[in-house]
């Protein structure tokens, strides 16, 4: 099995007739999906996701993939494909258009739709080609096939990629196996056993939930649980949902309906996603069902269903805002709040956290740990078997998910008789050559986090989420003196000053001694460049505070010489 390593070094330049494959995220991680092809010196790109930032990472808003592997070589790109519309694999892609506004784009119509609603903020304008089920698309040197797959959310797509040396790869996308999905489309198995017989060199699969035995309950299974607590609930039903998760929108409408409840969409992206996928029809909503948010009020409580953002604990989102009391929707005692989402790992502080807060205020709180309200959308271990079996490829990457997830679907690759030296264990930046029908890591290229705060895109780095951290946990500390450039005595102050530290600055009465002993002694020594004087104040408080309150603030000297 190849492994990464952190000695790898930058890869070779790419043998001739080789097909190199970089994954910019996504591996690794939950999220930030990016996978580059590259041949004969061309580029095809596979998805351009975010990642949401998790409680360490304080002020940010997304995470991007890093773009410097590409960015001298962006008019390389032939294509940028996107499997689904999914924030984790279409939410960078504004970012990426940035850099070059033409990169021919294809995708689903809803796909497409979602990321065109989200590129007109951005004012970009993208060459985008919508694609179906069974077309097939020749950007030169690649040659694309596109393959029908059930995911939660309508129209994902895997896509297999064949290149002039007879290479034929298959990236799976998000997928998994429901066989009785609510539109019906079902994951083209058809299809991917024509490709296996075709001969698959590469196989990329989504690994999400390699760790989880057997199948994937199916859709329509939570219908028994909606049913019932729409039943018995006496009040207000607030359900949280991905804004993008049309089917699970769907099914609620359906019960709200069965149990005369009128609907309302609450959160900004909901209303836009809702609009778009009833006008383009995957959404089947009867008239005179959905309502206003700004009208809840000429309908009683137990006649109305609200419907928004908010299942991952996002803080911005709806339901941290009503959890929060931070909305003009104010929770009441017996409301029922349903999260028909899974957890995204990295996530569980965050969603406890608003659960906590609607419990609070007396709200019933449903979420899959107390009753079945939501089902995957990721292929579980007997699935991904039954596709290994189906499609017998010669190599196996696996993709999407953290290493545990990785390993796990290399595991089952090697269970059907994947070879262990042909399955790439690979993380984000590692790179990996199909050569003569077997895939290898030969290299790895830079591949950090790329930080979006607000208008700021890139400019945030580690040492300044570092100094967040400090800040957030341990409090800041400021010290102005006063210091005689030609005696280096002390003339004026210590004066210390302390934000999320302690409440009462005379603590620090007993270390202003030091401090000027300190600064004093610096003097005597013949040092008085004020930077210099700084890092004496800055050790001595430093040390002070550690010992005697076991903190390490924040420290910000201020030396004045007169």
């Amino acid at each position: 099995m190849s492994h990464p390593h952190p000695e790898l070094g930058p890869p070779p330049p790419a043998p001739a007739g080789s097909l190199r494959i970089v994954p910019l995220g996504g591996l690794g991680e939950i999220g930030r999906n990016m996978t580059v092809f590259e041949f004969d010196g061309k580029i095809l790109i596979v998805d351009c996701g975010v990642l949401f930032p998790e409680d360490d990472q304080p002020g940010i808003d997304l995470i991007l993939p890093d773009f410097d592997y590409i960015r001298d070589r962006l008019d390389d790109v032939v294509g940028l494909v996107l499997t689904h519309g999914h924030e984790d694999h279409i939410g960078a892609v504004p970012y990426l258009l940035r850099e070059r506004p033409d990169i021919p784009m294809f995708g689903s119509r809803l796909t497409l739709a979602f990321l065109e609603a989200k590129l007109r903020e951005h004012r970009i304008t993208p060459v985008a080609t919508t694609v179906v089920e069974g077309d097939r698309t020749s950007l030169a040197p690649f040659d694309l096939e596109f393959i029908a797959v059930n995911h939660s959310i309508p129209d994902a797509l895997a896509v297999a990629i064949r290149t002039p040396a007879g290479q034929l790869v298959v990236h799976t996308g998000d997928f998994k196996m429901d066989q009785l999905p609510l539109d019906g489309r079902v994951t083209d198995l058809r299809a991917f056993a024509r490709l296996g017989d075709e001969g698959v060199d590469l196989m990329l699969v989504d690994s999400t939930n390699a760790e989880v035995p057997g199948f994937v309950a199916s859709e329509k299974d939570i219908v028994p649980a909606l049913e019932r607590y729409f039943a018995q609930s006496e009040r207000r039903i607030i359900v949280a949902s991905f804004a993008s998760h049309i089917h699970r929108v769907q099914q609620i409408i359906d019960v709200a309906r069965a149990h005369r409840r009128k609907v309302a969409f609450v959160g900004r992206s909901m209303v836009r996603n809702m609009g778009i996928a009833r006008d383009l029809g995957y959404l089947t909503i009867p008239a005179d069902t959905v309502v206003d948010v700004k009208a809840l009020d000429d309908h009683p409580d137990d006649g109305v269903v609200l419907i928004c953002t908010g299942s991952q604990g996002e803080p911005m989102a709806v339901l941290s805002r009503i959890a929060g009391r931070d909305h003009s929707i104010v929770l009441g005692p017996d409301d029922t709040v349903i999260l028909a989402s899974s957890l995204i790992p990295g996530n569980e502080n965050a969603v406890f956290r608003v659960i906590n807060g609607l419990m609070r205020w007396g709200a019933t709180v449903v979420h899959k740990g107390n009753a079945m309200v939501h089902v995957s959308g990721h292929a579980a271990a007997g699935e991904l078997l039954y596709l290994y079996n189906l499609v017998r490829p010669t190599n196996v990457m696996p993709v999407h998910g953290e290493i545990r997830h990785l390993r796990a679907n290399a595991d089952l690759a090697m269970a059907t008789g994947v070879e262990a030296r042909n399955v790439a264990m690979a993380e984000d930046g590692v790179v990996v050559d199909l050569v003569d029908g077997h895939a290898r890591v030969v290299g790895a290229v830079p591949c950090g986090y790329v930080y979006v705060d607000g208008a700021s895109v890139g400019d945030i780095t580690e040492a300044s989420l570092k100094d967040r951290r400090i800040l957030g946990s341990e409090g800041f500390v400021s010290v102005h003196v006063v210091v005689d450039s030609a005696t280096g005595k002390v003339v004026g102050g210590p004066v210390v000053s302390a934000r999320g530290f302690l409440e009462d600055d005379a603590v620090f009465d007993d270390v202003l001694p030091l401090i000027t002993a300190a600064l004093e002694e610096a003097g005597g020594r013949g040092i008085g460049d004020a930077h210099q004087l700084q890092q004496v104040v800055r050790r001595t408080l430093g040390r002070w505070v550690s010992s005697t309150h076991r903190r390490k603030p924040m420290i910000i000297p201020v030396v004045i010489e007169v």
